[in-house]
C-alpha cells in the first residue's frame, strides 16, 4: 500500500465539465473487518461499500452523515457503512446464511434495496431508495446517482480481502453545457474505465491520476484523512441501560448476574454488574470494569 493510504483525494478537470475523487484505504478497511469472520466475498462486498461511502461523504457540504444500507433476503441481509463530512467511518454486515464463494451479487442480495440517508447535524433528513437491480454494487451506487444526484457518474470499485485494502475513483459531471458535459463526461469515462486494481492499490494518487488522464489538465486539492471511528461508550451505554429504568433493570439483574452491552461494529464489550446499579441512576459512582 502506498504511502499515502487512508486518504480522500478531491480533483477537478480544469477544462472539462467533470469533477472527481479517488479515494485509497487501508487501515479503516482492516479495522472495519477485526474481529468479524465474513466470506471473503462478503469482506469483498464492504470493502466497496466504504471506498463508496467515503466518495458519497465527499460530496456532502455541510456537517452530517451518510448512511449506505443494504437490505436484502439472501444470504447477506445486512450491510450498513456510516461515514461522517469528517470522513469518519464505520460498518458491519450481517449473514444469515452459507455464502458461496462464487456467489454473484445478485445470489448474494436476493431481492432487496439500497437506501442511502443523508443527515444533516442540523436540518432535516434525506433518505433515497434504490432498488437492487444492477448486477453489481458499484451499478447500484452509479443508479443511485441517475435517480436522486440527476448527474452522470461513473465509478470504479475496488477490494482486495487478503491485503485488506480497498479503495474508488469517481468522475462526475458539473451543471453546464449539455452537449459538451456529455462529450467530456463519456470521454473521461472510458478513461476511468481502464483504471486496475494493482494501480489503485500500489500507485500515489499524483501517479495514478496522471497515468489515466497524462493529456487532461487535472487540478489535484489537498487531502483528507480517512480513519475508522465508532462512536460506542460506556457513557452511551450506561445511558441505554438508564433509560430502561430502575425496576425493570433490577429485574433483568436478578435474572442474570451482568449485562454485557456488545458493539457490533468495533466489538467493543461494556459490562455491568448489580453493583453498578445504583450508579446508573445518579446515586453513587459508576464502576469502571
Amino acid at each position: 500500500m502506498q504511502s499515502n493510504s487512508d486518504k480522500l483525494h478531491r480533483y477537478l478537470f480544469e477544462k472539462r465539465h467533470v469533477r472527481g475523487e479517488l479515494v485509497q484505504l487501508h487501515s479503516t478497511y482492516a479495522r472495519m473487518l477485526e474481529g468479524h469472520d465474513y466470506p471473503p466475498v462478503i469482506s469483498e462486498m464492504l470493502g466497496q461499500a466504504l471506498a463508496a461511502t467515503c466518495l458519497l461523504t465527499a460530496t456532502l457540504k455541510f456537517e452530517g452523515e451518510i448512511t449506505v444500507q443494504i437490505q436484502g433476503n439472501g444470504p447477506l441481509s445486512l450491510l450498513v457503512i456510516n461515514g461522517r463530512n469528517d470522513q469518519t467511518m464505520r460498518g458491519i454486515a450481517r449473514v444469515q446464511s452459507h455464502v458461496c464463494a462464487d456467489s454473484s451479487f445478485q445470489e448474494i442480495i436476493g431481492q432487496g434495496q439500497m437506501v442511502i440517508t443523508i443527515s444533516p447535524d442540523e436540518g432535516e433528513r434525506y433518505q433515497g431508495i434504490v432498488p437492487l437491480e444492477a448486477d453489481t454494487f458499484t451499478g447500484c451506487i452509479e443508479d443511485y446517482f441517475a435517480r436522486s444526484e440527476q448527474l452522470p457518474t461513473k465509478l470504479m470499485l475496488f477490494a482486495d480481502v487478503e491485503s485488506q485494502q480497498c479503495g474508488g475513483l469517481l468522475v462526475q459531471a458539473l451543471p453546464g453545457d449539455q452537449a459538451e458535459k456529455e462529450q467530456d463526461f463519456e470521454h473521461l469515462s472510458v478513461l476511468s474505465a481502464t483504471l486496475k486494481a494493482d494501480e489503485i492499490f500500489d500507485l500515489e494518487a499524483e501517479q495514478l491520476l496522471f497515468r489515466l488522464f497524462h493529456e487532461e489538465e487535472v487540478t489535484l486539492y489537498e487531502p483528507q484523512t480517512v480513519a475508522f471511528t465508532c462512536s460506542c461508550s460506556r457513557e452511551r451505554s450506561t445511558s441505554a441501560l438508564s433509560a430502561m429504568g430502575e425496576r425493570e433493570l433490577s429485574k433483568l439483574f436478578a435474572e442474570q448476574e451482568k449485562i454485557d452491552i456488545h458493539c457490533q461494529y468495533c466489538n467493543s464489550h461494556y459490562v455491568f454488574s448489580q453493583e453498578d446499579l445504583p450508579a446508573l441512576f445518579g446515586k453513587t459512582n459508576l464502576n469502571i470494569h
